[in-house]
């Protein structure tokens, strides 16, 4: 068996979240920061707030802004479309009945 393959287990490494909650866990690493966890995330609090992580909630309200004013305005020339005649498909019957 190969020695020294694996990291260093650190059984007191620091987890530090963006709101200031701090609490021990075993990894690899000896200090982890992440931007949310279980005292501000809103499935725990009951909270209804968006997690926005760079932005990407803003974006996908530009976009739905976007989409919208696009179906208002193409929405008119569709049914303007589908006002005037259409042109009648022949079937294969009627193609082949007319020669």
């Amino acid at each position: 068996m190969k020695t020294d393959i694996h990291p260093t287990y650190y059984a007191g490494a620091v987890v530090t979240c963006v709101c200031g909650n701090t609490f021990t866990t075993g990894s690899t690493k000896k200090n982890i920061s992440v931007e949310v966890c279980y005292k501000c995330h809103p499935l725990y609090t009951g909270e209804h707030r968006f997690l926005d992580v760079k932005g990407r909630v803003d974006t996908f309200k530009k976009k739905q802004a976007a989409a919208a004013t696009y179906k208002a305005t193409y929405a008119g020339k569709k049914n303007k479309k589908s006002g005037a005649e259409e042109k009648k498909v022949k079937s294969l019957k009627e193609l082949l009945s007319e020669s």
